[in-house]
Parts: C-alpha cells; structure tokens; sequence
C-alpha cells in the first residue's frame, strides 16, 4: 500500500491501483454484460436530470400563465419520468446485483480451488477462522464493493456532468457560487479517509480472531465441557467482542464524520443560495421556475460528488478485503502439476521408493535417503517411533508434498509426471482419525466415487468388514452419521472409511496409524480386515504399534527419517533386528490368540 502525507502530517493510503488492475482478472469474463448497464445508466441519468426542468416550467410556463392544458401537460411528463426512473432503476439494481453476484462467486471458488492446491502444513500454520473469514466475510465484501462501484461509477459521473451543466444553462453566476462550496465537502471526506482503512483492517482481523475462537470452541466442545473451561473461554469471547465492538464504533463514528461534514456545508451553500438568487428574483433577472430548478439542481450536485468520495473511501477499505483475498490467493502451491503430466490408469499397484529426502521448509530433513520396493498386491507394514517420518511418507505418496530429491514410482513411472487425478484415483488414503460428513452412510461413501452404485457400496463395505453393521442399523446405509462420525466407535469410523477408500477401487491403499484409537481386541479384528484386502490392492500400513506386522508380507523399519532394515516380519524377528528392539514388549502385549 502507498501512503502521501495527509494532515498533520500523518500518511494518508493511496489506492492501491496495481492490486485493483489485477482484480480485473474477474471482471473480463463479464465485460459484454456491461454495455447494457451503461445504456441503462445513461437513460435514468438523463430522466433524472429532466425532472428539476420540468418543475420550472410548470412554474414559469403554467402557474405563472395561468395554463391549464400546459400543467397538465408538465404533470404528465412528470408522472412518465416518475415511472421511467422507477423502472430503470429495479431493472439496473437487479443486473447490476446479477453481475456482482457472479464475480463473487468466482472470487470465491478462485480461493476454495486454492485452498485445495495448499499443502496440509498451510492449515497446520494457519486459523480456520481466518481462512473462513478471508472466503466469507472478505469475498462478500467485495462483492458488495463491486455491485456498488458498478452500479455508482458511471450513473454519478454522468449525473454529475449533466447536473453541473443544467445549473451553468441555468445561470453561469449562480453556478460558480454552487461549484466553490464543493470543494470544501471534498476535503472534509478526504480527511477521514486514512483513519477509515486502518479501523477497517482492525476491524477485519478482529471479526477473524472471534471466528477462529469459536470454530476451536465448537470442535474442542467436550474437552471445554468437561474442563469446567467455559467461563475462561466466555472470558476470551468476552473479550475479543469488545475489541471487535470498539474497531467498529470507531468505524462507524469515521464514516459518518465523513458524510455527515459535508452535508453541513451544503446546508450553509444552500442559505447563501437562496440569499442571492432570491435577489436576483426580486430584481426580474431571475424566474422564480429556474431558481427552484436550480436549487433542486444544486441540492443533487454534493450527492454525486459525495457518492464518488464514499466509493472512494469503498475502494480504499474494499482493498483491505481485497488484499487478505489475493495473500491467500498468491500462497505457493508446494505441489503442482507438470504441463506434460501424463494420463495414465494405474493397474498394478507396485511401489519404489528411489533415494527419497524430504525436510519442511528448510528444516532439518524428515526423510533421508529412502530407498525400498513394495510388490503389488502385498502388505507393506512401516514401523518406526513417533516422529520417525512415517505420516511425512503417506503424504508424498498422494503429492501432499513433493520429495526435495529423489523419485516415487508406482508400477515403473514417477508420480512427479502423472497427472494429479489419476495418481489420486489410484492411491487412496486412510488417515489416523477419518473425516466424515453429516450425512447419510451412502453419501459419506458415494463422496469417494460419486457414480458408484448402490451394489458397489454394499460391496465396499462387505470387504471393510463393516457391512453387517451398516444393515442393522434401522435405516441401514440412509442412516446419518453424527458430526464427523461421532456417533461411531473409533473401530466402526475405520472400518467405514476403509469401505470409502475400496469403493475408488485403488491399487495401493495406504492406511496412516490405523488402530492407534483402537483397543487390543479391536485391532485384532482390524488386522484380519486387512489381511483380506491385499487380493485387492496393496496394502501399505503406516504405524508405530507392533500388533499389525504379524500380517505384512514386508516390514519397513524407519529410525530418524532412514530405512535402518526391512524383510519378512519372522525374519527380522528372529535376527535380534531393529524391530525387535524396538517392540519387545510391546510384541507380548500385542499378540492375541487366533
């Protein structure tokens, strides 16, 4: 943002008119829809402007001459204009409103369409309030910006010219008096301008921080509950209300100084007005029609002027709005799809990993140097501690992130030169703790595959081993679940998105610690499940507990970001190997009888 110096010196913005030039990425696709706008716009302007004139000659040409057929005549002219300006007016305020609401919508699908290139570490760093914020509040205020700015700009430039030039036609002497009040309402506007775009800023980061407290509040409702926390988090409401109340009486208190000042003064114009142009009547220089149509004329020329000035003080604090927009707009995509990508259906489901390094942002590296084979159709168990870089893998597997060297291949080609789509259609994913939707079971799995069938789903369940369930339920798979799948046990949110994850039909399913909320048995039962599924798909299982690996073809073990052994599970066992080391214990404690 450009600042020059305002009064007392302090720095006043300038209109940032690089970042508006580049809004009008969203206006060009719309740019035919302008043209009949402005016809309109012109058309109400001119009806508008003929209304004071044909009050004078009512007055001059009618009462004054006692002509009846003339003032029904200049009546009926009145009435039409009356009517015509009504008209224009419902017709301009719905296109106009039409037009805006369709740059909003491009807006913000432009920023939800980001927001699904964004790493996961952009939400790990990042508010939700803020985010929701920046698509909800700041993007509806542009809206209302654009619809204002279009539906403003042109009719009060027009008015404002042909108002300016009825009042010269009028009398020249009587004009220039008019003229020289305006720029004092000018200067009046302009110097509650800078004040107005910081309160608005403040205002918007204040709305945000209030959004992201509740959206924390709502999903961490048990643990404020059962804390005895809601009078501490009433506190902090409590108080980021008033912060926000505080940022928008300031608001509100500046903007009505900036238009409230100016009315002052025309208020004064029109005295001084009245005083010489009553003269003027009085001395037969002037008709009593044309000074009426003059002060009606005179009475409209602040209001354009003092509608730019608010558009003005619009698109200073519509470019707060703007510029959140374009910050969450211009965020580097980590991963992107290369302009050769190559179409292609992945069928084997064979995985390699080739000297694979990986560190966040410069940090130290998470993965180093990874190098191991996973054969199609076969179970992949990778074990290791917390923070050994398992989760970091699921996530370069579907291009989360890409590796900062090295290759990934799935069935001989490098993930790196797929399209996007078809590597996520097949490699399918099973976090930690699933997400699902407030909606009906068949809807929760139809989000993975929207053309599957009803058979396909009942399919899906079947191998997840959650098929039973779902048809004792009374509505069976119409049944809805509860916010994010509450209404589950943890091992039934599993089973389900297993179900949703088979339904893409993938061929390598990769499933991030999946029985790390699950009890003993549970798990059992987990790991049976997945023992199935390798007929499938391949399987590749993410984890840190030891009960999954009596049913992996292929154990990785992962110490400190590297592959420190691999081989058959019995092998490595018996060998006194690292993974032995690692889960002596817990190998004990894990085992459950057949």
């Amino acid at each position: 943002m450009a600042f020059f110096t305002g009064r007392n010196g302090k720095p006043r913005p300038r209109l940032p008119l690089a970042l508006f030039r580049r809004a009008l990425v969203f206006l060009r696709p719309h740019r035919l829809r302008f043209l009949p706008l402005v016809g309109i716009s012109f058309v109400s302007t001119a009806v508008t402007l003929a209304q004071p004139y044909l009050t004078k000659l009512l007055i001059d040409d009618a009462l004054q001459h006692r002509s009846f057929s003339s003032l029904r005549l200049f009546a009926i002219l009145m009435g039409i204009c009356a009517g015509l300006s009504f008209l224009l007016g419902i017709l301009s305020t719905y296109l106009y409103t039409k037009l805006s609401a369709l740059i909003l919508f491009d807006i913000r699908l432009a920023a939800f369409q980001k927001l699904q290139a964004l790493s996961p570490q952009f939400f790990a760093k990042t508010k939700a309030g803020d985010i929701v914020s920046r698509i909800n509040n700041d993007v509806s205020e542009l809206q209302r910006l654009s619809s204002d700015t279009l539906l403003s700009l042109p009719t009060n430039l027009l008015f404002l010219v042909g108002n300016a030039a009825m009042m010269v036609y009028l009398n020249p002497l009587l004009s220039l008096i008019s003229m020289a009040t305006v720029p004092a309402g000018i200067w009046a506007m302009r110097s509650y301008q800078g004040q107005l775009r910081q309160q608005v800023q403040d205002m918007r980061e204040q709305s945000s921080n209030i959004g992201s407290l509740l959206i924390e509040a709502i999903l961490g409702i048990r643990l404020l509950v059962a804390y005895n926390a809601g009078e501490r988090k009433n506190g902090e409401f409590r108080r980021l209300n008033q912060s926000f109340v505080q940022s928008l009486l300031s608001m509100q208190v500046t903007s009505f100084l900036a238009g409230a000042i100016p009315s002052a003064v025309l208020t004064v114009s029109v005295a001084l007005l009245f005083l010489y142009g009553g003269s003027l009547v009085i001395r037969g220089a002037l008709t009593v029609g044309s000074l009426m149509a003059f002060m009606a004329y005179h009475a409209r020329l602040l209001s354009p002027v003092q509608s730019l000035m608010g558009l003005y003080s619009a698109l200073i604090t519509g470019s707060v709005s703007l510029g959140r927009v374009f910050e969450l707009l211009d965020k580097r995509e980590e991963v992107t799809e290369a302009p050769d990508a190559v179409s292609v259906k992945l069928t084997e489901g064979s995985l390699e990993l080739d000297a694979v390094s990986f560190a966040y942002d410069g940090r130290a590296p998470v993965l180093l140097d990874l190098c191991f084979r996973v054969e199609a159709r076969s179970i992949c168990v990778v074990v290791g501690p917390s923070g050994a870089g398992k989760s970091t893998l699921t996530d370069l597997l579907i291009r989360f992130y890409e590796p900062s060297s090295g290759r990934i291949l799935i069935d001989g080609l490098d993930i790196g030169k797929l399209r996007l789509a078809d590597l996520r259609s097949a490699v399918a994913t099973v976090d930690q703790t699933p997400f699902f939707f407030h909606a009906s079971i068949s809807e929760n799995l139809l989000f993975a595959a929207p053309s599957a069938s009803a058979a396909d789903c009942r399919q899906a369940a079947r191998q997840a081993d959650i098929g039973d369930f779902i048809e004792s339920l009374p509505d069976k798979y119409e049944t809805v679940l509860g916010e994010r799948g509450l209404m589950l046990s943890a091992g039934q949110r599993q089973r389900l998105a297993i179900a949703r994850a088979l339904l893409r039909q993938p061929r390598i399913l990769v499933l991030d610690e999946p029985s790390a909320a699950l009890d003993p048995h549970a798990e059992f039962a987990l790991s049976e499940t997945l023992r199935k599924l390798a007929a499938y798909c391949t399987v590749l299982i993410v984890t840190h507990r030891p009960a999954l690996i009596d049913i992996a073809d292929q154990v990785i073990v992962l110490e400190g970001g590297r592959v420190v052994e691999s081989g058959r599970p019995q092998q490595l066992l018996a060998t006194g190997s690292a993974l032995l080391r690692h889960f002596r214990e817990k190998l004990v404690e894990a085992r459950l009888p057949a």
